[in-house]
């Protein structure tokens, strides 16, 4: 799938799932997310898992899907599932800037609601923004005709 049809799948989606190390144990959590430029970016507490483990361990994975149901048939061993997905691997960074954190916030906020938001300071010093500089991202469909 090319970079253009894996951009319009993380356009309509409305979560990201990022998948981080803890220890030698798979962590993942479901985020709302923005996206430019080959980076994601991520908001959350300052004090958090997801902090933490990024601080550790900045090598992550991510995943997105949409359009996701099932495609019954007769025989349940001839299901499948309609769906179209990405998936990719980065290295994340925790955002202490203002200005890039401000961005960033505003990138996020661009992929659920249109139009200029603010934000003001005290509330940019007490949101943690992760940003994931994306290495390699692919994109993959089932049940849909081909284009």
């Amino acid at each position: 799938m090319n970079k253009e049809n894996i951009e319009a799948i993380i356009r309509k989606a409305t979560v990201c799932r990022l998948g981080m190390l803890d220890g030698d144990t798979p962590y993942i959590v479901p985020l709302c997310f923005g996206y430019r430029d080959n980076t994601l970016y991520f908001h959350g507490s300052m004090k958090s898992r997801k902090i933490e483990l990024i601080q550790k361990h900045p090598k992550v994975c991510f995943e997105f899907d949409i359009l996701a149901e099932p495609l019954s048939a007769t025989d349940p061993c001839d299901w499948d599932m309609r769906y179209q997905s990405v998936v990719g691997f980065g290295i994340a960074c925790v955002v202490e800037a203002i200005a890039e954190k401000r961005q960033a916030l505003e990138i996020i906020t661009a992929q659920y609601a249109e139009g200029s938001h603010s934000f003001t300071e005290p509330q940019l010093k007490a949101t943690a923004v992760i940003k994931v500089a994306i290495g390699v991202m692919t994109g993959k469909q089932s049940g849909f005709d081909p284009q």
